[in-house]
């Protein structure tokens, strides 16, 4: 059994491992850290959840404090650049448990936010930039922000990046970079627009592939709850009776279902918060940190809002609906589980969503279990001209909500400054 003494890191990166009760690497983690502290690019295809953050943050801080480049006038000397705020922040809390021994400083950059307190940290100087594309570029902009001394570069989720519209910016971010350079290229999956842009990016590089999108971890055990659309509120509320199913993220399609799930939970004492689009960055990260900090028992999410979500020792994700597309519905299980970690998926079904569970087990190559005792089992029969009106009701507003995010990034993108 391999253990991270066996990676030839550095002890004042195995200090903090240890006392985070780190002792055996994921597969990434075994495969890239070698490959990274040689010095070589890695094109990794691995989803959230693998340990991957771990796998690039650890041997860019060790390059960093044998490099002993850090001192009182600091450059820029990594950048990594990851689509969503909540994963940026997420990666720069790592390197601040992970580089606690080394002086290294990193602070995190990202849109919705004042830029005054981040612009403040940077005329100090850092040496690890984490960033999301448009507050990057912003930055860039203003020149509160050079590249010119990156010799480590990350691109983290970048399926993800693309999908929400990032491709322009990320072209002009890495026109930015020196050309002499270490990069890591990191994407859930490899479809061919991701593979041209790895090669942009990218120089000889060394692939790590761990975990695809149609296999869920093996430690995570799935149940399956058929029920009727007019008895889900009363469905999850039964299931919640069992107060060690706790903490739990629960998925809701849209944004307006998320809001009225945590009205039916809160009417009932049960402690929840909900994080979607129309929540602004202060209200989406109290509510993520007091989930963290077990304040509150459920957090409900949108899968938007969710992306590039890590919590540790997450056990419990429940789908309160059903995901149109199989892949989804890997990447929300896939929340819980991590890292070698037991976890629990429940999901519930109502008729019009029992199509989309035969996909799921198409693409997971598995049944899902079926629980018996259930107190509000699905009737079979056929829907109703309501529930059909409903139906295609919810269809709609879930194809609107996609058209209006990607319309704001676009909006977004065309209202920058440019110079």
């Amino acid at each position: 059994m391999t253990k991270f003494e066996d990676l030839n890191i550095i002890e004042e990166l195995l200090k903090p491992l240890k006392e985070q009760g780190y002792v055996q690497p994921t597969p990434i983690q075994e495969q890239a850290i070698p490959i990274i502290l040689n010095g070589k690019d890695v094109l990794g295809s691995a989803q959230t959840g693998t340990g991957k953050t771990a796998a690039f943050a650890i041997p860019i801080l060790q390059h960093l404090y044998l490099d002993n480049k850090h001192n009182n006038h600091r450059k820029i000397k990594s950048l990594i650049v990851t689509p969503t705020r909540e994963l940026a922040i997420q990666i720069g809390e790592c390197l601040d448990i992970y580089g606690k021994y080394t002086e290294i400083r990193n602070t995190v950059i990202y849109g919705g936010v004042k830029q005054g307190g981040q612009t403040n940290i940077l005329k100090r100087g850092v040496d690890i930039l984490v960033a999301t594309p448009g507050r990057l570029l912003d930055l860039m902009n203003q020149r509160f922000v050079s590249l010119r001394d990156i010799e480590y570069f990350v691109l983290d989720e970048a399926d993800r990046m693309l999908d929400m519209g990032f491709i322009n910016d990320i072209k002009k971010i890495i026109a930015q970079l020196p050309k002499q350079r270490q990069s890591l290229f990191f994407s859930a999956t490899m479809p061919p627009n991701i593979v041209k842009l790895s090669a942009k990016i990218l120089h000889n590089p060394e692939t790590v592939e761990v975990c695809t999108v149609s296999s869920p971890a093996e430690t995570i055990r799935q149940y399956m709850y058929y029920t009727n659309k007019a008895d889900k509120k009363n469905l999850i509320l039964h299931i919640l009776k069992d107060e060690s199913i706790s903490p739990v993220l629960l998925f809701s399609k849209t944004k307006h279902g998320a809001d009225k799930i945590v009205k039916t939970l809160q009417n009932k004492n049960i402690s929840s918060a909900a994080i979607h689009g129309d929540k602004s960055q202060c209200q989406r990260q109290k509510a993520l940190s007091m989930f963290k900090e077990r304040k509150i028992r459920i957090l409900v999410a949108t899968d938007i809002a969710a992306r590039g979500i890590d919590i540790d020792k997450l056990e419990y994700v429940i789908n309160y609906d059903i995901p149109n597309e199989s892949e989804t519905y890997v990447h929300r299980i896939g929340r819980c589980g991590r890292a070698g970690e037991e976890g629990v998926a429940i999901s519930i079904c109502e008729p019009e969503e029992n199509a989309y569970v035969k996909d799921i087990e198409h693409l997971i190559h598995q049944k899902i279990e079926v629980v018996k005792k259930n107190p509000f089992p699905q009737t079979d029969r056929p829907m109703n001209v309501q529930e059909k009106k409903q139906f295609e009701k919810a269809k709609q507003q879930r194809k609107q909500e996609f058209f209006n995010s990607k319309n704001k990034f676009r909006a977004k993108r065309s209202s920058r400054p440019r110079r």
